[in-house]
């Protein structure tokens, strides 16, 4: 059965946590707050984890989940290569509400669906997020709902939807994200000259916000 724990809680907090590390070491999942929504959670280099995240959501390998890490150290390793204008993207928009697709590290032992050889990465600007990615390392994070429901802004909210297929939920009360999930961008155009770029999905970052930091990227339709 599903453990809640609630992180307004100091005492609740500490063995939220803890529970919530040792689960995902097992391979289980965590739904846990982020800056956004609430995000389900697993070990993003366990493939049986990431399979039963997806089975959690009801989606195919089709749809990868995005990988959450906890800082941008970790971008440099797990992407293929780090160009200027991407460094630049991450240092304007991390933490925060940017999901950036590029080339994965091809020296990477993972799976995490049908992602071509990309990977979709985001730092959350949210502590207990933050916290918890720093003991686990990069997890693979997608909203918390079912596929075609409104995403959880709640750890309750997420419960109703996926029930004891989750095995810890972290309750920090709801999400200040205005429900705006993160705007996606392909970045695996980008040249250190500049290239282009897509924006895939809009969310809480602003297409302008990313053309006013890059004039020399081309943003295609």
């Amino acid at each position: 059965m599903a453990e809640v724990f609630d992180c307004s809680d100091s005492s609740q907090l500490l063995s939220g946590t803890r529970t919530a590390r040792h689960a995902l070491g097992r391979g289980e999942l965590v739904v846990l707050p982020t800056d956004t929504v609430y995000g389900v959670a697993a070990d993003a280099f366990s493939p049986d984890a990431v399979q039963r995240l997806l089975d959690a959501k009801g989606r195919g390998r089709q749809s990868p989940p995005p990988v959450l890490i906890p800082n941008s150290a970790t971008l440099a390793a797990l992407a293929a290569e780090v160009t200027t204008p991407l460094s630049q993207l991450a240092e304007a928009f991390w933490p925060g509400a940017l999901t950036i697709i590029t080339q994965a590290n091809p020296s990477l032992s993972w799976d995490l669906g049908d992602t071509g050889g990309t990977v979709a990465l985001r730092i959350p600007n949210h502590p207990l997020a933050l916290e918890l990615l720093r003991e686990t390392g990069p997890l693979a994070v997608s909203s918390a709902n079912k596929n075609g429901e409104p995403a959880g802004r709640t750890a309750e909210a997420a419960r109703e939807m996926l029930g004891d297929s989750v095995a810890v939920y972290l309750e920090a009360g709801e999400s200040d994200g205005d429900g705006l999930a993160s705007t996606i961008i392909d970045a695996t155009k980008l040249t250190e000259e500049g290239g282009s770029l897509r924006v895939l999905r809009q969310g809480a970052v602003s297409r302008e916000a990313i053309a006013e930091l890059l004039p020399k990227v081309t943003i295609e339709e």
